[in-house]
């Protein structure tokens, strides 16, 4: 096959229908609207979920749950994460959103034990895993809660 030989596949491309172009195009004058009615007006139509004045599906399911307005999200990090950092280095989490590493701080940072950290690092984070915790020690670092 050649350059110039190519050409799309069969039925690939169709030809956009042109509404409102006279009643030979078979789409003329109400431009396949019908006659009258909230449907064939501008801008009409019914919201989502509008059963034509019946209670919507969705009005007679109970409510459930709660949003706790307090509640606090935290950034996740893995001790593999921290095996970037240089020995014996302070890891912030004002470090981590300079490097890249997380994007914003949310509610704080949270230290997770997935992986292994093999330097000694002093961690500063708002909270620990209890494994996440042993084994920052275990590697002769320390950690210090904010």
């Amino acid at each position: 096959m050649k350059l110039h030989e190519l050409k799309p596949a069969e039925g690939s491309r169709k030809k956009r229908n042109r509404v409102g172009r006279g009643t030979s195009s078979g789409n003329g004058k109400t431009s396949g609207r019908g006659q009258k009615g909230q449907k064939a007006r501008s801008g009409g139509g019914v919201r989502l979920g509008f059963e034509g004045g019946q209670t919507p599906l969705f009005q007679t399911l109970p409510k459930r749950g709660f949003t706790n307005i307090n509640r606090k999200e935290y950034s996740i990090i893995n001790l593999d994460t921290l095996n970037r950092f240089e020995e014996s280095s302070e890891v912030t989490p004002a470090l981590l959103v300079e490097q890249g590493i997380i994007k914003n701080e949310k509610s704080g940072i949270k230290v997770l034990a997935r992986g292994k950290v093999d330097r000694k690092l002093t961690v500063k984070a708002h909270k620990f895993s209890q494994a996440a915790k042993e084994a920052i020690e275990a590697a002769g670092g320390t950690t210090e809660v904010i």
